[in-house]
């Protein structure tokens, strides 16, 4: 039987299982050598190393790390048709994190981990390019890999790279990205449309007042009072301005005031997070933070200082694309391991991406089943299971081959 009368779905089932053990030791390769946020030289000349072992078209070197390839299909498309071009996003970079696991190919890096599964996602893209360039007579179309940096490190890698061309390079109709999750088990992914990941903005305040003798308070303007009653005041935004029916969180997690038990100091800073799941609640809450944060001060003598760094936006799927990729997934995987996936506080860059191209961001499972106990991301003792390469490039081709109409 010839390749191209098999099936599709068994066709990339067997492609996938047949590149597991290499990508297994790609991902391990990736592992031992984490490089942190715009500093994945070596990665990236790993990743450009395997793209061009392919037959790739390698492109512009947009940011110094990083690297994006084309594959061009070559089935043939009709004349009333648009030769179409599917982007699909791997992030690169690791954590600042000292690794605590001990397999054999734990991290070489003094305080670098990849705890948060970006040498699975990176390895996954690599075993999906290899997988499609062995099927290139079998895509109506163009694919778009893109290998982006800096995830982990606000501002990220994505807008750099799309204010650098990418897109308006490539014009890719559809982009798809995947990432792990140790609360999903292995073999499974969850797709959700509509906001998935929380907009994600950081806070910093500065409470002057006018210190003194602790003895004698009312000769002082006690930023510390102050500093406590702006904390309590700020929960106001999560339980009376925002919707009972809306997500959000806002946390002050760091306060450093004073170093004396004698002494009232003159200034206290402090900081936190803000994360809301639409952007007319991020605008909303910004507003009335800070005109909270100004009036209690003002309340107890003391004065303010407000900064409020804009991290990622939103990430919201598109609903079409969402649909798209549910039913690929479910042709690929079956449909009792595709799962509806949960709104998270946490946040991603590649929401950029869908501000400029209708796509989706895929759950993918590296967890064990059933009793959620995948150390979580970002821990040191981070360690999917491997079995979920194999998922994320079932997957992964299948969306991308759907979106192409293949």
């Amino acid at each position: 039987m010839s390749e191209s009368s098999i099936r599709l779905p068994e066709y990339i089932r067997h492609a996938a299982r047949e590149l597991y053990p290499g990508i297994v030791s790609v991902r391990r390769d990736i592992h031992r050598h984490p490089e942190l946020s715009f500093q994945e030289f070596r990665t990236t000349g790993l990743i450009r190393s395997y793209l061009e072992g392919l037959g790739l078209e390698i492109g512009p070197q947009y940011l110094e790390t990083g690297c994006v390839a084309l594959l061009r299909g070559t089935a043939r498309v009709s004349s009333s048709e648009k030769r179409a071009t599917v982007a699909l996003r791997a992030d690169i970079d690791a954590l600042p994190v000292q690794e605590e696991n001990s397999s054999e190919f734990c991290s070489t890096s003094a305080g670098c981990m990849h705890a948060c599964g970006h040498d699975m996602h990176t390895a996954i893209l690599l075993g999906t390019a290899s997988l499609l360039a062995g099927m290139r007579e079998r895509i109506p179309g163009d694919i778009l890999f893109i290998f982006q940096p800096a995830e982990e490190k606000a501002p990220g890698g994505a807008r750099p790279m799309l204010e650098a061309g990418l897109f308006s390079d490539y014009c890719p109709s559809a982009v798809f990205a995947l990432h792990c999750f140790p609360h999903i088990a292995t073999g499974n992914v969850a797709l959700r449309e509509g906001s998935l990941m929380a907009a994600a903005d950081e806070l910093y305040l500065t409470v002057r007042g006018q210190g003194g003798h602790a003895s004698a308070p009312h000769h002082a303007a006690d930023p510390i009072l102050a500093s406590a009653h702006i904390v309590t005041a700020l929960q106001h935004l999560v339980s009376r301005v925002a919707s009972p029916y809306e997500q959000a969180v806002v946390s002050v997690s760091s306060i450093h005031g004073g170093h004396a038990t004698n002494v009232i100091p003159g200034s206290v800073e402090m900081s936190g997070t803000m994360r809301t799941m639409n952007e007319s609640l991020r605008s909303t809450f910004h507003e009335r933070f800070e005109r909270a944060v100004r009036d209690v001060a003002s309340a107890f003598g003391t004065t303010a200082e407000v900064n409020i760094v804009h991290g990622y936006p939103v990430l919201s799927n598109d609903a079409r694309m969402t649909a798209l990729a549910r039913q690929a997934a479910v042709e690929i995987l079956g449909e009792r391991h595709v799962e509806e996936g949960d709104p998270l506080m946490t946040a991603e860059d590649f929401s950029y991406y869908l501000q400029e191209c209708p796509g989706t961001f895929i759950q993918l499972g590296t967890g064990p089943a059933g009793d959620n106990s995948g150390e979580p991301l970002h821990s040191s003792r981070f360690e999917p299971d491997e079995r979920a390469l194999e998922t994320g490039m079932n997957v992964m081709s299948a969306v991308a081959m759907k979106a192409l109409g293949g």
